[in-house]
């Protein structure tokens, strides 16, 4: 490990050499890839940089123990060792994890597809609480929030809403998110008060550049349609909406909530190339489910990654049996608690995998 770590300084090295000169200087797509590179490497070799000096103060510590230091001082010293060996584990452990292979998705912005599950309106109500939940922590993270298309239910709620959420890191954060979630509570049809569970399904998928998925246009089928539901004068009167049909995979893709056909059909191809990418990318992985089953299941009761108990103001979720209260807050988008805890223990995961 030491030996990569020596061979990412000596990279980082050159890089800081080439920028510098003067040819690359006014290469513009050069230096951008050059200093992308640079950036990429410099959190780890800081943190090499931070282990070769603590690992030499460590060294210098213990031989004054060894040249037969002062009993008054032996016990400082020995207090100064292990508050040095402690720093080196700790920069040793982000080391390794800074060496595993980096989720080549986790930069893209992405598109989130909730949808209504098991528990009818309630469900419906509950995929509008965790939209919102979405939107609010996306808000905290400066990300910008597109809906593409939905389809409400009677009373208010989403029996489908896909939206896309642009932002740095957006896919490293929100993967996590994918699966069935879980609601408990007394919905607001129910005149008995009782409990009720309910759940909704989450996809999250990668934005995919075209350059990654290759469409023949021949194998498309696109239909114009006019928007339905709320949006003023030109809902129901113009054929904006679209509907994209991808013939050999029979994945269809549909966007109605802007009023230019154009930026429909841009918005519906997004989502088309990202189901596609995503699907392409499970089949690597041999996963012989859909591409949309292996992450949200069949929306059945018993599968679920998360619950949002709200007699009892607690979600848990079930992947790293975390449980938390103050649920309001969670469903404000307050969910980075939850996100770091599953992050850490995919980190965990992968480094007991690796051969570090």
């Amino acid at each position: 490990m030491l030996d990569r770590l020596q061979l990412i300084e000596k990279r980082y090295e050159e890089l800081n050499n080439l920028i510098s000169q003067p040819e690359v200087a006014t290469d513009i797509k050069q230096l951008q890839a050059l200093s992308q590179e640079q950036a990429s490497l410099e959190d780890t070799v800081i943190k090499y940089r931070q282990y070769k000096d603590v690992s030499k103060k460590l060294e210098e510590t213990r031989a004054m123990l060894d040249n037969g230091a002062e009993p008054e001082m032996i016990a400082l010293i020995k207090e100064e060792t292990n508050r040095l060996k402690d720093y080196q584990d700790s920069l040793l452990q982000e080391l390794k994890l800074s060496l595993l292979p980096k989720d080549p998705n986790d930069e893209k912005d992405v598109i989130v597809e909730i949808r209504a599950g098991t528990g009818g309106e309630e469900a419906s109500l509950f995929a509008a609480d965790l939209f919102r939940m979405y939107m609010r922590y996306a808000q905290s993270k400066g990300w910008q929030v597109e809906i593409i298309d939905s389809s409400r239910s009677e009373i208010g709620g989403f029996k489908e809403i896909v939206f896309e959420i642009k932002g740095k890191g957006a896919f490293s954060r929100l993967k996590y998110e994918r699966g069935v979630h879980r609601v408990q509570r007394v919905p607001v049809t129910e005149a008995s008060g009782r409990i009720h569970t309910s759940t909704a399904t989450i996809a999250v998928l990668p934005e995919a550049e075209e350059i990654e998925v290759n469409i023949n246009p021949d194998d498309l089928k696109i239909e114009l349609f006019r928007s339905g539901g709320a949006g003023g004068q030109n809902v129901n009167k113009v054929t904006t909406a679209v509907r994209v049909t991808h013939i050999p995979s029979g994945i269809v893709a549909a966007c109605q909530d802007e009023r230019s056909q154009l930026k429909n059909k841009m918005k519906a191809m997004a989502v088309l190339r990202a189901r596609l990418f995503d699907k392409e990318q499970q089949q690597q992985q041999e996963k012989i489910t859909h591409e949309r089953r292996a992450q949200i299941g069949s929306a059945e009761r018993a599968e679920k990654i998360r619950t949002y108990n709200f007699p009892q103001d607690r979600v848990t979720d079930h992947r790293v049996n975390l449980s938390l209260h103050n649920l309001p807050n969670i469903l404000d988008g307050q969910i980075d608690n939850i996100i770091d805890t599953l992050a850490l223990d995919e980190q965990r995961q992968r480094l007991a995998q690796s051969s570090l």
